[in-house]
């Protein structure tokens, strides 16, 4: 969508959508439910009887694309295995990684042991985040581990941006912000400048004492995991004034921004953006600048999530209800 010529930008509307730490229902889903979110860092869950939250539970990530398939295995396993014997009717599990039908179904296959008889449905995690901002149309976009966005407008039409993995992409997402900080690092050494407040808590974080360390340490030893969960240090040295810090930050929501605007865009919808994952829903140098920039780009509803986006089921769960279509990854 763009901005009719000669007319002020709106302004920004950053909208929080209120925290559900409590149980919370829908009178659409009787039976029993598990609703999963499966991350590259962590599979939180919940179990859902008669359109009721009863149980939530986290355990490590079952995303193979993150770990191994020998993790994910244990992960699910200890997941359920805290909900006691659920014997749900329904399982609706989010992922990143789900691209194509055999994702899905190898998804499903990781899940079948825990819930015989049960039908499966797995929908890639952006599809959760847009959900849990109680909408069924707009634009989801996840900033965590990883980056990625994806939309839904009135029509049913679907549309991605991102999402290839760090290899590819990944821009403004953790992992992407700590890689930043360790080149900025580097190249301060490299033209003899001292060590700035961000380089100084870069090394801390990791348990070195010089620049040139990091060279070794990033490539051997340490996962995309490692890094994105030292992204804070980047935040703490913007708080102290480090250019290379809130240049960082800047650059990693024009990205952000670019990635829903190009979503919003070919699916012509105005919003509403709904925000989420680690960087997106904690971090509100980002999200005052995702802000910004979408306001300016013609795209003024912003929903930063403050709640996990696991809690996405319960309106997958009415609109399945309503006929809308969750899972567009059928059996190979």
């Amino acid at each position: 969508m763009t901005q009719t010529p000669g007319r002020a930008p709106a302004a920004p509307e950053t909208v929080v959508v209120p925290d559900t730490t409590g149980p919370a229902s829908t009178d659409v889903a009787p039976g029993t439910v598990v609703g999963l979110d499966i991350g590259g860092s962590k599979t939180r869950g919940l179990l859902i009887r008669d359109g009721t939250v009863v149980h939530e539970q986290q355990a490590g990530s079952a995303n193979t694309q993150s770990v191994s398939g020998e993790t994910a295995v244990a992960s699910l396993r200890d997941l359920f295995a805290a909900f006691g014997d659920p014997r749900p009717d329904l399982v609706i599990a989010g992922s990143g990684g789900i691209d194509t039908a055999e994702d899905a179904q190898r998804l499903r296959d990781l899940i079948a042991p825990h819930t015989p008889g049960a039908e499966v449905i797995v929908v890639h995690d952006t599809r959760l985040t847009l959900a849990a901002g109680r909408t069924s149309t707009g634009v989801a976009v996840i900033a965590g581990t990883g980056s990625v966005a994806w939309g839904r407008n009135d029509a049913g039409r679907t549309a991605r941006a991102g999402g290839w993995g760090y290899l590819l992409g990944d821009e403004g997402s953790g992992y992407w912000l700590t890689r930043e900080a360790a080149r900025a690092t580097l190249h301060r050494f490299n033209l003899d400048q001292p060590v700035s407040p961000l380089g100084a808590g870069l090394l801390a974080a990791c348990g070195l004492t010089d620049p040139e360390q990091l060279i070794a340490h990033f490539h051997f030893g340490t996962d995309r995991r490692y890094w994105a969960a030292r992204s804070p240090v980047v935040y703490a040295a913007a708080d102290d004034g480090d250019a290379d810090a809130l240049r960082i930050i800047r650059v990693g929501a024009e990205h952000l921004a670019g990635l829903a605007t190009q979503v919003a865009d070919q699916l012509d919808v105005a919003g509403p953006i709904v925000l989420g994952s680690g960087i997106g829903m904690h971090q509100p140098r980002t999200q005052r600048a995702f802000t910004a920039l979408l306001a300016e780009r013609g795209h003024p509803h912003v929903r930063v999530l403050d709640r996990e986006p696991v809690y996405g089921v319960l309106q997958l769960l009415a609109d399945r209800a309503n006929g809308i279509v969750l899972e567009t990854y059928t059996e190979p």
